[in-house]
Formats: structure tokens, sequence, C-alpha cells
């Protein structure tokens, strides 16, 4: 299991001040999603890391959250995250996101 927390204005000031983060951290598709939405992925990429041991060879793409056809975070692994899933034997994710008062939360939970 991993758990994340990200303050939003706190990450909104990173990305005001270094405008490529988003681009480093981000697909495409989560690009077009708001900022505090863009909060909790990146809390939620990082609780992912976590989960699995917090590895150091994970690329920030390898993991997309984007919202499902109900609205709610649906999640793809890829490339090293998905290898890194497979040496650990997990199998299915859980996944879940907020944000409210200034501050955004994920928590993953990967099962074998």
């Amino acid at each position: 299991m991993g758990v994340d927390v990200v303050d939003v204005n706190r990450f909104r000031q990173t990305v005001e001040r270094t405008p490529r983060v988003l681009e480093r951290l981000f697909t495409v598709e989560e690009r077009a999603l708001p900022l505090r939405s863009l909060a909790a992925r990146f809390a939620a990429k990082e609780a992912v890391a976590k989960a699995l041991g917090a590895p150091g060879d994970l690329h920030w793409h390898d993991v997309e959250i984007l919202r499902g056809p109900t609205g709610a975070p649906v999640m793809t692994v890829t490339g090293t995250v998905a290898a890194a899933a497979e040496r650990l034997g997990v199998g299915r994710w859980q996944l879940s996101l907020s944000h409210d008062g200034g501050v955004a939360v994920a928590m993953v939970v990967a099962e074998t």
C-alpha cells in the first residue's frame, strides 16, 4: 500500500516556477486536467512508487491516471512500473484520489 499527500498551493508554485515539470510528470492526456486533479495524480504516482517499495528506476509517464466513463480515476501502468509490479506479483491495483481544502491525497493498493 502507498499513500501520498500534496499541498496544492505548493504544487501550483512549482508549476508556475518550472512549467516544464508538467511534461516530465504527466502524459499529454493527463495535462489536460485541472491543476488540483494533477496534484492528486502526482500524489498517486508517488503512492504507486511507495506501494512497489520505491525502486529508483520508475518513469513518471509509466503511470497514467485518467477519468473513466463514470468519472472515477482509472490507472494504467506500463514500462518500468509494469515491470516492477510484475516482479512483485502485482496483478491488480486499487486507487483512491481526493482533493479538498488545498490538499490532494492518493491511496494505492497493489494486490497480488
